[in-house]
């Protein structure tokens, strides 16, 4: 409880700088939103395309609020269940091996005090995906860019078909190279720091032993699905997948 307590107020403050930036630039449509016959957005309208036919995603993108509220509910602070515990939905859980299980019961014991977040360090790349602010997204044929609002960092996926470093110098974000599989985008990620990276609030660990492979796939305008698989053998006894969704923000800008 004290760590939900903890997760939700420090998102109550990243909502209302979100709820704020509609405020500060003038509302420019955007381009080639498709339209319901009453002239609303139809955002169950197919997704765009690129150029060269390739699903475009880019847009500014926000996480999933599929957290469950209290009786007084929670306009100001929703955020997924995943950005509180990635096994959410999951039967088992994650498969956590001995020793990662012990990292995440001291963690949560501590109530979250020592997430990297907290202490304004970046989240990693599972993180932009539940953390309960904007990305947005911008993509050309060699390369797609993911700007993130809640650490004003960005994020670098290669699509001029390199291969993943062998040796990588780590980082925050580690380092991404993506292929197109029919309309679905396949990024693959390696090069992140050993246990300082946390995938949820629970403090779920992440080694310098991982891999991460996401599937992005714009299901229509509005929604795009995330499958991410985590191979860490270091802390979990076997690959793990967890679905997100991300929904469009319609003429909405990063603060």
């Amino acid at each position: 409880m004290r760590i939900a307590v903890g997760t939700i107020a420090a998102s109550v403050i990243a909502l209302s700088v979100v709820a704020a930036a509609g405020a500060q630039w003038p509302n420019v449509p955007a381009p080639g939103v498709p339209k319901n016959a009453d002239g609303s957005p139809n955002l169950n309208g197919p997704a765009p395309k690129t150029a060269d036919g390739k699903p475009d995603l880019s847009g500014v993108w926000r996480p999933d609020r599929n957290q469950k509220c209290p009786p007084d509910g929670c306009p100001d602070n929703q955020m997924s269940e995943q950005f509180l515990d990635l096994g959410f939905g999951l039967k088992e859980g994650l498969p956590y091996t001995p020793w990662a299980a012990a990292r995440v019961k001291d963690r949560m014991e501590k109530a979250g005090q020592d997430d990297p977040t907290s202490h304004c360090f970046p989240g990693g790349i599972v993180r932009l995906h539940t953390y309960p602010t904007y990305n947005k997204i911008v993509q050309t044929p060699r390369l797609l860019v993911v700007l993130s609002e809640r650490e004003v960092t960005y994020r670098q996926i290669f699509l001029d078909g390199r291969s993943l470093p062998g040796d990588p110098l780590p980082t925050w974000k580690g380092y991404s190279v993506g292929h197109w599989e029919g309309d679905t985008l396949v990024v693959e990620s390696n090069g992140f720091p050993d246990d300082k990276i946390w995938l949820d609030r629970k403090g779920s660990p992440l080694t310098s032993a991982a891999t991460i492979t996401e599937r992005f796939r714009r299901l229509n305008y509005g929604t795009m699905q995330v499958d991410v698989t985590v191979n860490d053998p270091k802390a979990y006894t076997g690959p793990f997948t967890v679905t997100l969704n991300e929904y469009i923000a319609l003429n909405a800008e990063l603060l």
